[in-house]
């Protein structure tokens, strides 16, 4: 059994949509971010940074494993599916990983710092991360156009990045004009255990109506957190 401590966002549907895929038991440990409960003692004795997601594999005498691509990788190792084991195969796969990792996740999540919740508008800093998230887009878009998936088969490389691109309305960016990446997009969302995995738990942001209470709420939430985070710099 693997206890998964995660909330409602890319990085953390990123290991609920792997562990669906995979069909490994696991027991979903919700944490309010609002109320810092990443911070509290317990939690950073699994991850030392304070962020979700984290695991812990209890068929491995409790082993921690946090940082989500670490953990895409360590789930996929463990049960050798969703990624070769021959060196280029592997290597291919971990090259998309890499590029979620250190492009698509951290431009759309400026992108959503600055678009949604940073309490004054910077425009040129909301052009910036919008400009640089479509322009990744762009390259994933090309790279699909030749090919299914991203690397070879479907794997976690897939995962990782469809979490963070299926939210791009949230972060203001159109994939209008990318014909591969909605093709991409739409056989991923088809999915069962995807579809399984962005319910663990749901986002208020899946539903698409950002006059909502709810969504209000959600927004509400992170912009404190955006805001604390301004305060102890």
């Amino acid at each position: 059994m693997i206890d998964l401590y995660t909330a409602a966002t890319p990085n953390g549907h990123k290991v609920s949509i792997a562990l669906e895929e995979l069909a490994l038991p696991y027991t979903l440990k919700v944490l309010e971010l609002s109320k810092n409960e990443q911070k509290q003692p317990e939690f950073l004795a699994l991850n030392p940074n304070g962020r979700i997601p984290a695991i812990v594999d209890h068929e491995a005498e409790d082993f921690a494993v946090f940082e989500s691509g670490a953990i895409l990788i360590y789930l996929a190792e463990k049960t050798g599916q969703l990624m070769p084991t021959d060196a280029k195969g592997r290597s291919r796969v971990l090259q998309w990983l890499m590029f979620q990792m250190g492009g698509i996740g951290p431009m759309m999540g400026q992108a959503n710092v600055f678009y949604r919740y940073f309490p004054e508008k910077i425009q040129p800093a909301i052009d910036r991360y919008q400009g640089e998230s479509k322009r990744l887009m762009r390259v994933l878009d090309g790279h699909l156009q030749h090919h299914e998936y991203l690397a070879g088969d479907y794997s976690i490389a897939d995962i990782a990045n469809w979490a963070w691109v299926r939210t791009h309305k949230w972060s203001g960016v159109e994939v209008d004009g990318l014909p591969h990446l909605q093709r991409w997009m739409g056989a991923i969302r088809q999915r069962p255990a995807v579809q399984r995995g962005i319910l663990a738990p749901p986002s208020e942001r899946d539903l698409n109506q950002e006059d909502s209470e709810a969504v209000r709420q959600f927004t509400a939430g992170a912009r404190t957190m955006v805001e604390m985070g301004q305060s102890k710099a």
